[in-house]
């Protein structure tokens, strides 16, 4: 378990970049190392756009939980950190996002933009357990 939470958060602003391939630009911005309160800037490209966002660590639980809320703009990103039982010490990693907002002229779409969320979030749980375990099958590591 302690390596999957330690890529994921105790390194987060050395290697968020390395998952979340989509981010351009990404730097912490309070000199704060990695623990609630610190905050970071990030420039990703989605469907071909600019999005610029800062966030804060809102919560930090060894071993169990990231989550990180959007300053600038209205989301949540949550990592959720399970110990499975078994021959050899496995770690289930969840990856949530939230719009906690979707603005009005958005809420016609707000099904497929539900969609592309849920693969977005599968994209980044393969991306870490990818990093971590090239050669692992699909189901071993992370789920």
């Amino acid at each position: 378990m302690s390596e999957v939470y330690d890529f994921v958060v105790e390194r987060f602003f050395e290697n968020y970049t390395r998952w979340a391939l989509e981010v351009v630009e990404f730097k912490p911005i309070n000199d704060n190392k990695m623990d609630v309160g610190a905050l970071a800037r990030q420039t990703r490209i989605d469907q071909g756009q600019k999005i610029e966002s800062t966030f804060e660590v809102v919560t930090m639980e060894k071993d169990k939980l990231l989550v990180l809320n959007g300053l600038s703009s209205p989301f949540r990103n949550s990592y959720i950190f399970d110990s499975i039982e078994s021959d050899t010490p496995q770690t289930r990693l969840t990856f949530s996002f939230e719009l906690l907002e979707i603005e009005l002229f958005m809420r016609p779409f707000e099904k497929l933009i539900r969609i592309a969320i849920e693969e977005g979030a599968q994209h980044t749980v393969n991306n870490i357990k990818n990093l971590l375990a090239p050669d692992a099958e699909s189901e071993t590591n992370l789920g």
